[in-house]
């Protein structure tokens, strides 16, 4: 169970480039939040699949940014299998100013949650005590 309060969550946050608007977006919701450390494993490149593997493997818990599914399916999907494959937590952001998201992404997340940082913190860590990561 987590009950550490100086614990570092491992996050890997699925998104395409850097650039992703919505994903500096995220990024700044995170950094915003009070009393919440968190690190980001993702990076993206030309990755492999086996890359994707490494990078999954060191974390706590898989984010995924539905807005940004329709722009690159393949590349999500990519790594939603690695995800799944890893058998670690999913949880799903909606669309940003949207509730909608999409039925593929619905039924492989642990939870779905929108945009007010104090929910996708809450989120994240219920979802892990949840599954009893530590």
């Amino acid at each position: 169970m987590i009950n550490d309060d100086s614990k570092i969550y491992k996050l890997f946050i699925i998104h395409l480039n850097e650039d992703d608007d919505e994903y500096k977006l995220f990024l700044s919701k995170l950094d915003a939040s009070y009393d919440f450390e968190w690190k980001d494993y993702s990076f993206q490149s030309e990755t492999l699949h086996m890359e994707f593997e490494e990078q999954m493997e060191l974390v706590d818990v898989i984010i995924i940014l539905s807005g940004l599914y329709i722009k690159n399916r393949k590349l999500i999907k990519k790594q939603i299998d690695v995800a799944v494959k890893l058998r670690k937590p999913i949880i799903v952001i909606r669309p940003y100013g949207m509730e909608n998201v999409p039925s593929a992404l619905e039924q492989i997340a642990n939870e779905v949650v929108g945009w007010n940082t104090p929910c996708i913190v809450d989120s994240i860590q219920e979802t892990l005590e949840e599954n009893d990561i530590d």
